[in-house]
């Protein structure tokens, strides 16, 4: 038997990890899905719901917000809301998924 590197239960014991980790991070994902995030513009004339499918949810604008005169600063609060919803929903993935792989970075999630 090779001595000074890695035993077979060694390894084993570490695939085993890994598929407990995976396995963690799926359930994690499903959960995170169902989570929702409200963000805020224009001292809360506009808000809006993303969830953790960075899908918008709901938006409610109030009826001060909507000035013919000005739509492009309508259009303006709807990005900085919708945005700051997204960079919610991405923080709080990139917190929980930490957790499960105990701060490893992992190409493709989060």
């Amino acid at each position: 038997m090779y001595k000074g590197g890695m035993g077979m239960g060694n390894m084993q014991g570490m695939l085993k990890k890994a598929q407990k980790m995976q396995a963690n991070m799926m359930k994690l994902q499903e959960e995170l899905k169902a989570r929702t995030v409200e963000a805020s513009a224009g001292g809360e004339a506009v808000k809006v719901v993303v969830n953790g499918n960075k899908e918008l949810v709901s938006i409610n604008i109030k009826p001060e917000a909507v000035d013919p005169e000005d739509v492009e600063m309508l259009q303006d609060l709807i990005l900085t809301a919708v945005n700051d919803g997204l960079k919610q929903i991405d923080a709080m993935t990139e917190q929980e998924m930490s957790k499960v792989t105990g701060g490893m970075k992992i190409p493709g999630l989060g």
